[in-house]
């Protein structure tokens, strides 16, 4: 009892604590006192169940917590790690078009459901909804907060009481990113799950003899984020929509990334299946997530015929999943952007988009301009690499775009201590380890970042 008392004393004070860290964290004071009594507490129940840490053990602790804890704060980071779409790193980054717009929407009011014409309440997203309809060439659109919610309305909106079947293929019974399945998302939606065919064949037949009074729809899974090779077979969209509608019955696509162009055409990698394509070809409901491909925000897209998305807006559900005038304002600029780019026929604007095209050659003459600029005397550790970047973001698992990258072999510091430097520095900036070297790749920093990412790489190798 007398040992936990005299630890009990050697707790610091918080105010005086607190007061110390400030000097060295940019957190607000009174997060940092918050912190600070909530980890001194911690370490009263540890004492009382019989630690003993001496103060200065318990200040250092404090401090390291305090660390981590700021720096899992959202902040700007570089990401040299060649994944274009990373999901760790907040998927696609926005063009400059929509930032603005972003900035000028959120910092002030705007006509969200206001009719500035008539001077009454307007219909919100309208002008997104008409230029998403535009873009995809179909009926209608609308948006959600994310691909998942997209897929969980559509299915409440189709399948009601007993008439509540979805036919899957067992071989598109995915898994997306965070563990979510495609199972329990019906599961959760109030569908029943009816699977048919094998992992790597489904035949039309299998679908045909699945289809009963209960069946409210056959539903199509674009396996974005795996693929399934060998001997394999699937019907067409074209055979599964006529096989759909002789029933009566809508065919529902949820096709992932969300490609608007043809990616074969920007990089050598695999064309990725077009929301428009499928709907021409006779998808009722396609839906695709907004912060992907298309190089928005998170956010679900939902397009084709227009009862049923006018139905899908009626639902109370509906509300629960809207798109806040943030997202709706990235939204409206990034498609903009899309349009403006297939009317002109000129080079995207979309950051994703520019990051798969870019020209070796440049990402080259980036890595050597960087060097160049390093000190001599540490420049022994730099190399320029070929790398290998990947779309990433569950998107295309297939695709290999040749790259470049400034490639450290550390003398002084084991490569995941200089990786952890990079990483915990100002600004922030993530590689990838291969073979004992760091592996920074150019082709998804940002061209303005090459002067942030050179005094990066001088500040990691200073010690």
């Amino acid at each position: 009892m007398a040992s936990n008392q005299q630890a009990l004393r050697a707790l610091p004070s918080v105010e005086t604590l607190a007061k110390t860290l400030s000097a060295e964290n940019p957190l607000p004071r009174a997060m940092i006192t918050a912190f600070v009594q909530r980890e001194i507490s911690r370490f009263r129940r540890d004492i009382l169940a019989g630690e003993s840490p001496t103060r200065q053990e318990i200040e250092t602790d404090i401090g390291k917590q305090l660390s981590i804890f700021s720096s899992s704060r959202l902040q700007p980071v570089i990401n040299a790690t060649g994944v274009i779409i990373h999901t760790n790193l907040g998927r696609s980054p926005l063009g400059s078009q929509a930032a603005e717009a972003l900035t000028k929407i959120a910092t002030g009011y705007c006509n969200l459901e206001f009719n500035l014409t008539e001077g009454n309440r307007g219909k919100r997203a309208g002008y997104l909804e008409v230029a998403l309809a535009s873009i995809l060439e179909t009926e209608a659109a609308t948006a959600v907060n994310n691909c998942a919610a997209a897929l969980v309305i559509m299915l409440r909106h189709l399948c009601k009481d007993e008439k509540n079947e979805v036919i899957v293929s067992r071989g598109e019974l995915v898994e997306i990113g965070g563990g979510f399945r495609i199972p329990e998302i019906l599961e959760t939606s109030g569908a029943k799950l009816v699977e048919v065919g094998a992992t790597n064949k489904t035949h039309l037949e299998d679908y045909a003899k699945a289809i009963t009074a209960q069946t409210a729809m056959i539903l199509k899974v674009h396996r974005s984020n795996f693929y399934i090779g060998g001997f394999t077979d699937d019907p067409s969209i074209l055979e599964l929509a006529e096989l759909a509608h002789s029933h009566g019955l809508p065919l529902i696509e949820d096709i992932g990334s969300g490609a608007l162009m043809n990616t074969d055409e920007l990089a050598p990698i695999d064309h990725e299946p077009k929301p428009q394509d499928s709907l021409k070809n006779g998808v009722d409901l396609v839906c695709f997530s907004g912060d992907k491909l298309l190089g928005g925000p998170q956010s679900g897209i939902i397009a084709g015929k227009t009862a049923l998305i006018e139905g899908i807006k009626k639902e109370p559900f509906f509300r629960a999943v809207r798109c806040d005038k943030l997202i709706l304002t990235v939204l409206q600029e990034c498609i903009d952007t899309y349009l403006e780019t297939k009317s002109s026929n000129t080079t995207s604007k979309v950051p994703a988009l520019d990051f798969i095209g870019k020209d070796i050659s440049s990402l080259r003459q980036r890595a050597e301009a960087i060097i160049e600029h390093i000190p001599s005397n540490i420049r022994d550790q730099f190399a320029v690499s070929e790398t290998t970047a990947r779309t990433g973001g569950g998107t295309m698992p297939k695709s290999e775009i040749p790259s470049l990258a400034i490639s450290i072999a550390p003398k002084h510091v084991s490569v995941n201590q200089l990786a952890s430097r990079f990483r915990t520095g100002s600004p922030a900036v993530v590689g990838t380890v291969v073979d004992n070297t760091l592996h920074l790749d150019l082709r998804t920093v940002f061209e303005q970042q090459d002067q942030a990412l050179g005094d990066a790489i001088i500040q990691a190798l200073a010690n």
